[in-house]
């Protein structure tokens, strides 16, 4: 049995982070706090990345026309109904939740804090969007939450990453993790399979290299073709070749070779919602998906981190 698991997994889940951290089921409540992109209003690009929807990638995020309380309890009563003692981690998810001043944040973030039963907070971002002076008040922040900063990679390519509109460079997501971890903040990547014209070796060269950084999770995304988005477009024009199931799922698994063993997964698939969705068809049978991994890291007799530690041996 894999060492950070007490079930058939071979891998690192969150959820058996959460048990064994605060003894208790734990729900992420995602949120949508209003902020925008620097890289939407001209900072450092416009357009976004090409992949993100006009919703941020805040599609399961709260509804925007309410307010956090209300958002955070709109979640929270449904997760009542199948845990009454469940505990909650706010995750600020659509858009680049950073990206504002230091009293807004402080009065959003503070906000879901003072709620009850809240044990920490998520907040997704960009590299190039954490200011000198939101890092000092994350560092004050991690002394009294469970805080987590989720930063979006998705590629360590640098040729992708200007075809995919990131506009950021790889050196400032690894300078940034080296500030967060300086300040003891966890920090969660984000990485996207399937990006078009990476190979099979490009995308478990990106595991390779965040395995070496000092992070504590990470999130594996397949490519959503949405609708309405700059990726739309160019599929259409271009009609790149899309990962099929079966290598997605091989893929995956290498990945999780590579990956170091206490690099907890907090997404292993996209979750995509099927009224946006283009391509591949077949991302919207998630549980399939999450099963077949695990029956193909069964079959090979494998488990996260058994390349990584042969390659360090």
């Amino acid at each position: 049995m894999f060492k950070y698991s007490d079930s058939n997994k071979r891998y690192y889940t969150l959820d058996y982070f959460y048990k064994h951290k605060f003894n208790s089921k734990v729900f992420k409540v995602s949120l949508n706090a209003g902020f925008t992109c620097p890289n939407k209003d001209g900072k450092v690009g416009k357009g976004g990345c090409i992949y993100c929807s006009k919703l941020g990638s805040g599609e399961y995020a709260g509804d925007l026309n309410k307010d956090l309380v209300t958002q955070f309890n709109d979640v929270k009563e449904i997760m009542l109904k199948k845990w009454e003692n469940a505990k909650y981690i706010g995750y600020f998810q659509a858009n680049t939740n950073t990206y504002a001043d230091i009293d807004t944040l402080k009065e959003k973030y503070e906000t879901i804090l003072k709620l009850d039963n809240v044990v920490g907070l998520n907040i997704a971002t960009r590299p190039d969007a954490i200011s000198d002076e939101c890092l000092d008040y994350l560092e004050e922040l991690s002394k009294r939450t469970y805080l987590t900063i989720e930063l979006g990679l998705q590629t360590i390519h640098e040729k992708t990453s200007i075809l995919i509109n990131r506009c950021h460079s790889l050196k400032c997501f690894t300078d940034m993790v080296k500030k967060l971890r300086k300040r003891n903040i966890n920090v969660v990547v984000h990485i996207i399979n399937g990006l078009p014209y990476e190979t099979k070796e490009m995308m478990i060269d990106t595991v390779k290299y965040i395995s070496n950084l000092d992070i504590q999770g990470i999130k594996i995304h397949m490519l959503s073709i949405l609708k309405n988005t700059k990726l739309e477009e160019f599929y259409n024009k271009e009609h790149f070749k899309t990962l099929s199931r079966d290598e997605y799922i091989n893929i995956v698994c290498d990945q999780l070779e590579y990956l170091r063993e206490d690099i907890v997964v907090h997404r292993i698939t996209g979750d995509p919602k099927v009224s946006d969705l283009i391509e591949p068809n077949w991302l919207i049978k998630k549980t399939t998906i999450i099963n077949d991994i695990d029956k193909e890291m069964k079959r090979r007799n494998s488990y996260q981190g058994i390349k990584f530690n042969n390659e360090k041996a």
